[in-house]
């Protein structure tokens, strides 16, 4: 899997939302005193409510939350993250119609947040119950539509986990809807629909964070050519050998001969190859007259 830097920054905006949706939720809850703040008994959007007073005719209860903007704040920033975590993994998350659908929606859950924040129960119901049924209806729809994405694709990689999320938000989304707590209240209810997204996000940015970074394809260097032969040395100079000659003189011309000893020439026969025959024959009467 190729992860670049802008994944790399995306996994980590999915890493920081969770953590800071709880962490938030925890701080403002720990701000009310009369009545104290009860994860089986509040909804969430207690904590984000701008006033104090008795609040929901289905669940009547009352809601004072003094730190109500830290709540708001920090649900945006969530949205943000949630967003901005989508957009930058975008490409690496997979293609197709199973895996394009399934962000799209997700995409609406993370604006479903930011319109919560922006708009608190006691404010606006209208639009926080848009925003609501956006990460409740759709965002867990999609989440569950991400689990089936192909084998082949990131989300794929890790259907599992996906199939797992998608299969528990939907089940707490309906049962919130119908007031059933089975044991943790519905407050606790609201809570297996609402978090399974974000905490299904921080665990694919772990995931995708720790993904090593792509290699950069090296290019082959050619091999160096072959050095060239050494040129052969040269032949060995000829050994000359040098024999002493053996000289004759003309007794009519005294040109003097020589040739190179240890042929078996002997004098005569030098003559008989160097001089010229007319000399020959006046050498030979010369040495035949009385």
């Amino acid at each position: 899997m190729d992860l670049n830097r802008t994944g790399r920054v995306g996994a980590l905006c999915w890493l920081a939302a969770a953590p800071l949706f709880l962490a938030a939720s925890l701080v403002t809850g720990l701000r009310w005193r009369e009545p104290t703040y009860s994860w089986a008994t509040h909804n969430i959007s207690d904590l984000g409510n701008a006033h104090c007073g008795v609040w929901d005719t289905t669940r009547p209860r009352y809601v004072c939350s003094p730190w109500h903007p830290l709540m708001n704040t920090a649900m945006l920033a969530t949205a943000v993250l949630l967003l901005v975590g989508l957009l930058l993994t975008w490409r690496i998350l997979g293609h197709g119609p199973v895996v394009r659908s399934a962000q799209a929606l997700l995409l609406l859950a993370a604006g479903g947040y930011a319109l919560v924040a922006a708009y608190p129960a006691d404010v606006d119901e209208n639009l926080h119950v848009l925003g609501a049924f956006l990460i409740m209806g759709v965002g867990n729809i999609g989440l569950l539509l991400a689990g089936c994405a192909p084998r082949g694709t990131t989300l794929g990689r890790w259907r599992r986990l996906t199939l797992t999320a998608g299969l528990i938000a939907p089940v707490g989304t309906v049962l919130f809807a119908a007031q059933q707590g089975l044991g943790i209240g519905v407050g606790g209810m609201e809570r297996v629909a609402v978090l399974p997204f974000p905490l299904w996000a921080c665990a694919l940015g772990v995931l995708l964070a720790e993904a090593p970074p792509p290699r950069q394809a090296r290019v082959p260097t050619p091999a160096p050519a072959p050095a060239p032969a050494p040129p052969p040395p040269p032949p060995p100079p000829p050994i000359l050998h040098f024999r002493s000659p053996i000289c004759a003189e003309c007794r009519l011309c005294r040109h003097r001969k020589c040739k190179i000893a240890g042929t078996g020439t002997s004098t005569s026969s030098i003559m008989e190859l160097w001089c010229p025959a007319w000399c020959f024959l006046g050498h030979l009467s010369a040495t035949t007259t009385p």
